[in-house]
C-alpha cells in the first residue's frame, strides 16, 4: 500500500496530475485553510478590480469636467478668439479628451459588468460548494472514528472478560484441589468458570466482528470516501484558480479593446495639432484689426528761427503760447483727443477736497472756499460745449466715443472703421440672407401642406394654415427692407474704399515725384482714427459729397478743433494728486496756465503742458486772471 503511494506521488510530480484524494490523505484540515485562503484571495482580487473601476470613473469624471471648464461658452466674449487656427486645435483637442474620457467610462463599466459582477456571484457560489465539501469530509471522519471507538470498547471488553475468566479459572483449580470444600461449592465454581469462558468467548467474537468491520470502514474511508471528497474540493479549488486566470484575462482585454479609440482620440489631437497654421492666425489678425486707414503723412515743417518780438505783459506771452500750442495741438489731436473730450464733457463726478487744515501763509490770499454744488447736466454741459464754433466741429467724435463708452453702436456700424464696418455689415447681411432663407423654406413648406389639406380634407383643414402663411409673408418682408438697407450701406462702404484705395496710390506717386524737389505738405486729418476708437472721413471726400444733407455735412466736419485759449495763470497752494477722472495732479508752488474759470462746482480747469489738461480744486490754487482774456472771451 505505502509503495503503491510513492510511486504515485513520483508520477504526480512528473506528469503534474496529482491527485489530492491521494497525495494528501491525512491533510484535511491543511485543505480546509488552504481553501479559505483561496476564497479570501478571491474577494481580494474582486476589491482590486473594483477599486480599478472607481479610480477611471473617478478619472474621466475629473477629465470631463477639465474639458467642460475650457469648453467655449455659448454668447461668450471668447467666441471671437475661434476664429483662429489654434483655438480651433484647443476645441478639437478638447472634444477628442472629452471622448478620451468616455474609453475611460467604458472600461469602469466593463470591469463592473464582466469581472466584479461575475467574481461575486462566483464567490457566494464557491463558498457554498466549499461548505458542502467539508461537511462530506467531517461526516465521514465522523463515521471512522464512531467506528475505531466501537472496536476499542469491544477489545476492552473482551479483555476484561478475558481476565474474570481467568479468575474463574484459577478459584474453580484451588476449589477442587482442597479436600475440606463440599462437592455442591467445587460444583459452582466450575459453572461459575465456565460462564465466564463464554463470556469471554463471547466478546472474542464481538471483537472480532468490530474489528472486521473497522478494517472495512477504514479503508472504505481512506480509498474511497476521502479521495473522492478531496478530488471534488480539488475540482473545486482548480476552477476558482481558472476564475481568476479568466477575470485577469479579461482585465487586459477589457483596456484593449478601447485602445484603437483611445488611438484614435490621440491621432485626432496631433491631427488638431497640426491643423494649426501660424500664417493664417497672422492673416486673422489683419482681417480683425485693419481699420482701412491710411498712414498719416510727413508732418510740415515750422520755422521758429524768425526774430519774434518778446511781448511785454504776461497775457500777450500766454497768448502767444496758446497760440503755438493751437498750431501744434491741431496736428497733434488724435494722441490728445480722448483726454480733452472727456474733460470737455464733465467736471470730476465728487466735490472737490476741503483743503489741509494747516494751509500755507499764502492760502489767506485766495479768499473762502467755494461752494460744492451738485454736478452740471449732461445736457447743460452740451450746450456749453457747443456754444462756440470750434468745439461744434467735434460733435461727430463725440457722439461715436459716447457710444462706444456706453456700449452702443450705430446700426449701420458708423462708429466702426471702414475696414471693420465693412466686415460687420457683410456679417450682418450674410446673418439676413440666412433668416430670408429659412422664412422661404417655411414658407414653401407649409404651402405644400395646404395643397395636401386642400386634396385631401380629412388630414386638415386648409384655412388653419394661411395665419402662419401670413406671419411669414410679413416676416419675410421685413427681411428684405432689411437687407436692401444693409446692402445700401455696405455698396456706400465699398465704394468709399476703393475711392480712398485710388487716392492713396496717387498721393502716394506723387510724394515719390516731389520728395527730391520740396517737401510735401500733407494734412495730418486725412484717413486717420479718432482715439475714442471711432473714424475721420477724408475732407477730399466731404467735398465731393456736398450735396448731401446738412446733418451730414456737420457730422463730418471735426477736424478744425482748437484748444480752449489761456485767460491767466494760478499757483498752487497744496499738492493735489488728481487721482479721479477728468482731474489733473499739481504740486505745491507748481504755475498753472487757467483755460476755464470755476462755474460755482468747485473745480478750475488748467492747462498743465502742452498736452495735459484737467480741473482742479479751486480752493487749492491762488488766481492770477489775464483781465483782457477774460474780456475777450466775454465779448466771443
Amino acid at each position: 500500500m505505502h509503495s503503491n503511494r510513492g510511486l504515485s506521488r513520483r508520477n504526480c510530480l512528473e506528469t503534474m496530475s496529482c491527485s489530492w484524494g491521494t497525495e494528501l490523505w491525512d491533510q484535511f484540515d491543511n485543505l480546509e485553510k488552504h481553501t479559505q485562503w483561496g476564497i479570501e484571495f478571491l474577494e481580494r482580487y474582486t476589491k482590486f478590480v473594483k477599486e480599478r473601476s472607481e479610480i477611471e470613473l473617478s478619472y474621466a469624471k475629473q477629465i470631463r469636467n477639465l474639458s467642460k471648464k475650457y469648453q467655449l461658452k455659448k454668447n461668450s466674449k471668447d467666441e471671437e478668439e475661434y476664429k483662429y487656427t489654434s483655438c480651433r486645435a484647443f476645441l478639437m483637442t478638447l472634444n477628442e479628451l472629452n471622448d478620451y474620457a468616455g474609453q475611460h467610462e467604458v472600461i469602469a463599466e466593463n470591469l463592473s459588468s464582466q469581472i466584479i459582477a461575475e467574481l461575486t456571484r462566483y464567490t457566494q457560489e464557491l463558498k457554498t460548494e466549499r461548505k458542502s465539501h467539508f461537511h462530506d469530509g467531517r461526516r465521514a471522519q465522523q463515521h471512522i472514528e464512531n467506528s475505531w471507538k466501537q472496536l476499542e470498547s469491544s477489545k476492552r471488553r473482551f479483555e476484561r472478560d478475558c481476565k474474570e475468566a481467568d479468575r474463574a479459572q484459577h478459584y474453580f483449580d484451588k476449589v477442587d484441589a482442597d479436600i475440606n470444600v463440599t462437592k455442591a461449592d467445587v460444583e459452582k465454581a466450575k459453572q461459575q468458570a465456565q460462564m465466564r469462558h463464554q463470556v469471554a468467548e463471547d466478546s472474542k467474537n464481538e471483537y472480532l466482528t468490530y474489528l472486521q468491520k473497522f478494517n472495512k470502514d477504514q479503508h472504505e474511508h481512506y480509498y474511497t470516501l476521502i479521495p473522492h471528497i478531496f478530488q471534488r474540493i480539488q475540482e473545486m479549488e482548480e476552477r476558482r484558480v481558472g476564475r481568476v486566470r479568466e477575470s485577469m484575462r479579461v482585465y487586459t482585454e477589457v483596456e484593449r479593446k478601447v485602445l484603437p479609440i483611445v488611438s484614435k482620440c490621440l491621432d485626432g489631437m496631433t491631427k488638431a495639432a497640426e491643423s494649426i497654421e501660424p500664417k493664417m492666425d497672422s492673416k486673422q489678425v489683419v482681417e480683425s484689426y485693419k481699420s482701412g486707414f491710411e498712414p498719416p503723412g510727413d508732418v510740415e515743417f515750422e520755422d521758429y528761427s524768425v526774430s519774434m518780438k518778446r511781448a511785454v505783459s504776461e497775457s500777450s506771452f500766454l497768448n502767444a503760447r496758446g497760440e503755438s500750442r493751437r498750431r501744434s495741438r491741431s496736428k497733434l489731436w488724435p494722441l490728445l483727443k480722448r483726454n480733452k473730450l472727456m474733460s470737455l464733457l464733465a467736471s470730476p463726478r465728487q466735490p472737490p477736497p476741503p483743503p489741509p487744515t494747516s494751509p500755507s501763509p499764502d492760502g489767506l490770499l485766495n479768499g473762502p472756499q467755494s461752494p460744492q454744488q451738485p454736478k452740471e447736466p449732461l445736457s447743460q454741459r452740451l450746450n456749453d460745449f457747443m456754444s462756440t464754433k470750434h468745439k461744434m466741429h467735434c460733435l461727430r467724435s463725440l457722439k461715436r466715443g459716447l457710444s462706444l463708452k456706453l456700449g452702443t453702436g450705430q446700426e449701420d456700424y458708423s462708429h466702426l472703421p471702414p475696414e471693420q464696418r465693412r466686415k460687420k455689415l457683410q456679417a450682418k447681411l450674410n446673418d439676413i440672407n440666412k433668416d430670408i432663407q429659412k422664412e422661404m423654406d417655411q414658407r414653401d413648406a407649409l404651402t405644400k401642406m395646404k395643397d395636401v389639406y386642400i386634396k385631401n380634407p380629412h388630414l386638415g383643414d386648409p384655412d388653419s394654415i394661411d395665419p402662419r402663411l401670413e406671419e411669414i409673408t410679413q416676416s419675410l418682408e421685413k427681411l428684405q427692407l432689411e437687407s436692401q438697407k444693409f446692402e445700401g450701406w455696405l455698396t456706400e462702404v465699398e465704394r468709399k474704399l476703393l475711392e480712398k484705395g485710388s487716392e492713396s496710390q496717387r498721393r502716394q506717386s506723387s510724394h515719390f515725384d516731389s520728395q527730391g524737389n520740396t517737401p510735401l505738405t500733407n494734412n495730418y486729418g486725412q484717413n486717420r482714427e479718432s482715439p475714442d476708437g471711432s473714424y475721420t472721413e477724408d475732407p477730399s471726400t466731404e467735398t465731393t459729397m456736398q450735396f448731401k444733407s446738412r446733418s451730414t455735412e456737420f457730422d463730418d466736419e471735426f477736424d478744425d478743433e482748437e484748444p480752449l485759449p489761456t485767460i491767466g495763470t494760478c499757483k498752487a497752494l497744496y499738492p493735489f494728486e488728481g487721482q479721479n477722472e477728468g482731474t489733473i495732479s499739481m504740486a505745491e508752488g507748481e504755475m498753472l496756465y487757467v483755460i476755464e474759470e470755476d462755474k460755482g462746482d468747485g473745480w478750475t480747469r488748467v492747462r498743465k503742458n502742452e498736452d495735459e489738461e484737467g480741473y482742479v480744486p479751486t480752493s487749492y490754487i491762488k488766481l492770477f486772471l489775464d483781465t483782457n482774456a477774460k474780456g475777450a472771451m466775454t465779448y466771443i
